[in-house]
């Protein structure tokens, strides 16, 4: 099997503050988020379990026990059907994993994400 690679896997706008790059395969979800300061991801659930790794930039978690900020090397794990936002504090990288796949991305169904 090849490898993934990050630059040959297409860019996708989101909105004018947010990017994504997806791999989909058999049993999970990898993305990796470019965000601008200031976007916002509003309170939404899946039922995908969620680990977020943040490589660069700081992000504020909308959770339902408060806010948690998570920076650079740190990474938060949401579990399946939590209700969860995001302030991007920073412009961040982020990579997130998703389990079972990601069937609303893969569907196009991610509007939530495109008001940015």
């Amino acid at each position: 099997m090849k490898p993934f690679d990050w630059n040959e896997i297409p860019s996708e706008p989101l909105n004018e503050k947010m990017r994504r790059q997806a791999v989909h395969t058999q049993r999970l979800t990898l993305a990796r988020l470019e965000m601008k300061a200031g976007c916002a991801v509003p309170v939404h659930s899946h039922e995908n379990e969620q680990v977020s790794m943040v490589l660069s930039g700081r992000l504020r978690f909308l959770l339902g026990n408060g806010p948690e900020e998570v920076g650079p090397g740190q990474v938060i794990r949401l579990a399946p059907n939590e209700p969860h936002g995001v302030e991007v504090l920073e412009d961040s990288i982020v990579l997130d994993l998703f389990s079972p796949p990601r069937e609303d991305w893969i569907r196009g169904d991610d509007a939530y994400l495109r008001r940015g």
